[in-house]
């Protein structure tokens, strides 16, 4: 299989991701956003949850703000049906 193969195959579930908001290579953040909700259940303050996940993940703060913007974020009706 080549990389056409594959994009035949998953290619409508790809756009309909890029219309909810997916951006190529989101899903090496989905441990750190699971991070960033456990220590929000703890009660931890989002500066700080930033600041930690910043660090552990080698990410700057903006990005984790970033991460959390968009996976926080409700999917439209039209996107999602």
């Amino acid at each position: 299989m080549n990389l056409f193969d594959a994009l035949k195959i998953s290619g409508q579930t790809l756009q309909v991701l890029a219309e909810l908001g997916y951006k190529a290579g989101d899903e090496r953040y989905m441990p750190m956003f699971r991070d960033y909700l456990d220590m929000a259940a703890r009660g931890e303050k989002k500066t700080y949850s930033v600041a930690v996940l910043a660090d552990r993940y080698a990410v700057s703060e903006r990005t984790v703000y970033n991460v959390v913007k968009r996976f926080s974020a409700d999917c439209n009706d039209g996107a999602a049906g």
